[in-house]
């Protein structure tokens, strides 16, 4: 079911960013992050189990998603990681939240990523899904393994016109496959997609996502303002924070590795947990690993 928490905004720089909250607002704020493509019904089982335990738990639409809209007609529509991070950082300081236990998977799981791995002082925490998600953009066009590059083919046609196209016609439809395809063990998947589909509707999703997938295979130049901080993450800069990473099994994009590859860019306590029957939809689909996984790092947290 849909959650019942109020919708609100908050002004950054650059954006009116929609969000629902649950909890005291004196409770330790947990941030929960949603991914491409998806929105925050992928956290309502999860952030009002939070908010009975006293937490202040937020949960944003990202920038192109649902009711969350840009202040200005002229600035560029970025779906880069550097302005997913940035946006994430505004929004913590637009609510005066000096610091957050983070949770996110997909482009949300990135933002969280990198929020966690160049401002460390403001994350408690950090429940990522499928690892270590900052791009390394300058590798990004050596090809990989053909059996991965099959599962991204969705990228490589939004480098297009015809993908551009292809997405502003076919926005329910397209996603709804990428659903499928990603969640293949996820029966309750296509009854729950049409509860998230409306968010898709936002007039700047088709721009923001043809960006965000084609600046990662450097077809499209960022936004300049953001520069530094795409410098920073060029560095591939580790995370120091507690963090628990979660994979699904049975994830049709981005199935976990053997070996995990990503526990260098960790130095701080660090787990991965392998979910069994579990796709990409992490918290949608795993909404009590999620929550064990937060309400850990939140008790380690308390204790200290």
């Amino acid at each position: 079911m849909t959650t019942t928490a109020p919708l609100l905004y908050v002004r950054t720089s650059m954006l009116d960013v929609a969000y629902e909250a649950h909890g005291p607002l004196d409770g330790t704020p947990v941030i929960l992050l949603h991914g491409f493509p998806y929105d925050p019904r992928g956290y309502d089982a999860i952030a009002p189990v939070l908010a009975e335990g006293g937490y202040r738990v937020l949960v944003p639409y990202l920038r192109g998603y649902g009711p969350t809209r840009f202040i200005n007609e002229q600035v560029m529509r970025s779906g880069q990681q550097a302005a997913l991070a940035k946006d994430l950082l505004d929004f913590m300081d637009a609510l005066s939240i000096p610091q957050a236990t983070l949770a996110g998977y997909d482009w949300g799981g990135r933002a969280a990523c990198i929020v966690a791995a160049l401002w460390p002082e403001r994350v408690r925490g950090l429940v990522t899904g499928d690892g270590y998600n900052i791009q390394d953009i300058a590798k990004s066009i050596t090809p990989c393994a053909p059996e991965t590059e099959h599962r991204l083919w969705y990228q490589f046609y939004f480098h297009t016109q015809r993908g551009v196209d292809g997405l502003s016609a076919n926005r329910r439809e397209l996603c709804q496959l990428l659903w499928t395809l990603w969640s293949p063990s996820w029966d309750e998947g296509a009854g729950l997609f049409e509860q998230s589909a409306p968010s898709f509707d936002n007039p700047d999703f088709v721009e923001v996502v043809i960006h965000s997938y084609r600046h990662r295979f450097m077809y499209a130049s960022g936004d300049p303002a953001l520069e530094a901080i795409e410098q920073a993450l060029a560095l591939q800069p580790t995370i120091s924070v507690p963090s628990i990473s979660l994979y699904g099994a049975d994830d049709g994009v981005g199935p976990p590795p053997v070996e995990d590859d990503d526990a260098a860019h960790f130095s701080g306590f660090y787990r991965r947990r392998i979910l069994p029957g579990v796709g990409h939809n992490i918290p949608q689909e795993a909404p009590l690993a999620t929550l064990d996984a937060l309400l850990e790092l939140l008790s380690e947290n308390r204790s200290r």
